[in-house]
């Protein structure tokens, strides 16, 4: 089944040409079904780039989808066109009395600051505050991951002594986790970040079960019974060039970056990465999708 999307979001043409069964708004509106009610809000300053991402990712699923994105109004992007912005994304005031089936939350490249510091903190919040009452189930990702952490249970981030940059290999530690059913033993996600949440912080939380864990990235996953609270720390949505994109845009300012680990053939960054994360970050949103959404979320939406 097809993700929906507006007829004119730039992202719409890219997915056409993957083959990702897109359905316009046109053609959405003669078919006879709820389609699930997905909000993105977006944080990350490449927004077409990221929009583009994650709708790749709910794409690619047997579920009808209808996708919302959503931008902090106490922070307004510069990496992306009034336009663009205007057109597709909408601000809390205006869907806060609206239900959801499930949201994402996005990283943002903030996590250096505290999060009381970042100049949509308070905004943020009251979106998590309302996600525990409108939303059936929340995945928040990467940062969005630390912050929701940090808000719900008070779990804080720490710095870590140098930046993790690269793709790490990962294994599922809870039994019978519906949420990783049919991933392999060993698994691959990207990360790109200057901060963790240790692991002896989330144990000491009853509400919250640790999934998956890395040697090298630490806590990829844990979530709440039922999953209507998901935290990634990780990036599976990632295209095969955001690293590099990330990692040259550095190296060209003469910043003190390594190559990403497991990522370019034998570390050499001429030549191109070796996707090892799709079909998992494909399985991964299917599984979100369907255990946590689909199977969950109430046919009245109002009912949530």
């Amino acid at each position: 089944m097809p993700i929906r999307i507006p007829n004119s979001l730039p992202a719409t043409q890219t997915l056409i040409d993957e083959n990702i069964f897109v359905m316009t708004e046109t053609r959405a509106l003669t078919q006879d079904i709820r389609p699930l009610q997905i909000l993105l809000l977006n944080l990350m300053p490449t927004k077409i780039v990221t929009e583009t991402q994650f709708a790749r990712l709910l794409g690619n699923t047997p579920l009808q989808v209808e996708l919302d994105f959503l931008q902090t109004a106490t922070h307004k992007a510069t990496h992306t066109s009034t336009e663009h912005l205007l057109a597709f994304y909408k601000v809390f005031d205006e869907i806060k009395d609206k239900k959801y089936d499930g949201m994402i939350i996005t990283g943002a490249p903030v996590e250096n600051m505290p999060f009381e510091e970042v100049n949509y903190w308070d905004e943020l919040c009251e979106i998590m505050q309302w996600s525990k009452t409108h939303v059936t189930s929340t995945l928040h990702i990467c940062w969005g991951a630390q912050a929701g952490l940090y808000y719900h249970y008070g779990i804080d981030k720490k710095q870590l002594p140098e930046k993790l940059f690269g793709v790490f290999p990962h294994k599922v530690v809870h039994k019978n986790a519906i949420l990783f059913r049919g991933f392999d033993d060993e698994f691959f996600v990207p990360h790109s970040r200057h901060t963790t949440v240790d692991i002896e912080d989330v144990k000491k939380v009853p509400d919250l079960k640790i999934l998956t864990l890395s040697d090298k990235a630490g806590l990829h996953c844990c979530m709440t019974e039922g999953g209507r609270q998901v935290f990634v720390t990780g990036h599976s949505e990632y295209d095969a060039d955001t690293l590099k994109t990330e990692y040259l845009r550095d190296k060209n300012l003469g910043l003190d970056i390594k190559v990403p680990e497991n990522y370019f053939p034998n570390d050499d960054d001429t030549k191109d990465p070796q996707v090892t994360w799709r079909s998992h970050a494909n399985l991964l949103f299917s599984n979100w999708l369907n255990y946590f959404v689909y199977q969950t979320t109430p046919y009245d939406i109002n009912e949530i």
